[in-house]
């Protein structure tokens, strides 16, 4: 049976530490408990959400329905040979922590996925990707209940629409997939991936010559650490807009008047330009206004350093989103869930 808890603050349950309550709330670790959950919201006549590791959302407003926490634990072999194993991970286990387990067994794959915040059933549902990698490359299924057809499916990575921060799970199954597993290929022996960011640099400072995974991964750390503010010291949600996906002509517009704009080819026809580049050139990194702001080390990050709310928070959005596009012609896009 479920335990649900009434008018439930979600403060503790979001990375941005923000004040909202939940109607009802209840935590589910079982398969059947879920299904208990979604009859109550049911026979309530109320919406549902679920809710992971909250690493990806922003309340604007108390949530007048259920709130469901999948907090589903497990790490399994499925099947392991000289080359590769292939693990069952269950969604509400937190992400760093199994990119931690799987460099304990030295496996590649993941450690250029270190201290990306949040649980494992977010990372198909937003293709998260760090340093050259996407977590596309390493999924190999999915299984998750389907509230429509009100039964368990298993995609295939090739099933799964993946794209640049997108999946099917954002776009034809939104509100109706819920993710309970995710079945990951890791390989004994590969070359790791050291061309993106200041990954190379630090392992050279470090006189690492010949990296392994556990050292790129540290690596990462270092990076993240020194330019990501820690969400348990200043409320945030880590990278708040997606990186455009504009046409070239655009792009050399931008580059009469930037000659030094970065950018990253797509195809012939376009780039993807820093979402970060673009807010600091623009003045805001590292703007404050009273208890929310741009961190100053990071211009993709929106924070709250306590006290502010999510109204406050999104409205900053929305004005750096209106410069943007005033000063650049690009609409930014925004990575996290405003609720």
């Amino acid at each position: 049976m479920i335990k649900t808890v009434e008018n439930k603050s979600l403060k503790t349950s979001n990375t941005f530490g923000l004040e909202a309550n939940a109607r009802f709330f209840c935590q589910i670790s079982e398969e059947t408990q879920l299904l208990e959950a979604i009859q109550f919201a049911s026979i309530n006549a109320i919406k549902y959400m679920i809710l992971g590791g909250g690493s990806n959302i922003l309340f604007t407003k108390d949530f007048e329905g259920l709130v469901i926490k999948i907090e589903n634990k497990g790490i399994k072999i499925i099947e392991e040979n000289a080359e590769s194993i292939l693990l069952e991970v269950a969604a509400g286990e937190n992400w760093h922590e199994l990119v931690q387990y799987t460099l304990a067994h030295n496996w590649y794959g993941m450690e250029n996925l270190s201290l990306i915040p949040g649980n494992v059933g977010a990372s198909p549902m937003q293709n998260i990707g760090a340093y050259g990698v996407e977590v596309m490359n390493l999924i190999d299924s999915v299984r998750f209940y389907q509230t429509e057809t009100t039964d368990w499916q298993t995609l295939k990575k090739e099933e799964c629409e993946f794209g640049y921060r997108e999946s099917i799970f954002k776009q034809e199954l939104k509100g109706k997939a819920i993710i309970w597993s995710v079945n990951f290929r890791l390989f004994k022996n590969t070359t790791v991936k050291l061309e993106y960011g200041d990954i190379n640099s630090v392992l050279q400072r470090k006189g690492i010559e010949s990296p392994g995974p556990l050292d790129v991964s540290n690596a990462v750390i270092e990076i993240r650490q020194s330019k990501l503010p820690d969400p348990g010291k200043i409320g945030n949600a880590g990278s708040f807009f997606k990186n455009p996906v504009v046409e070239k002509s655009i792009f050399e517009s931008i580059k009469q008047n930037y000659p030094s704009a970065p950018a990253f080819p797509i195809d012939e026809k376009h780039v993807k330009v820093p979402a970060g580049w673009l807010i600091e050139t623009a003045g805001w990194k590292g703007k404050r206004f009273e208890s929310y702001g741009v961190h100053e080390k990071q211009a993709l990050v929106l924070v709250n350093y306590g006290g502010s709310n999510g109204n406050q928070i999104l409205q900053l959005a929305k004005d750096i989103q209106a410069d943007i596009q005033k000063k650049f012609q690009i609409e930014l896009q925004t990575e996290v869930n405003i609720i």
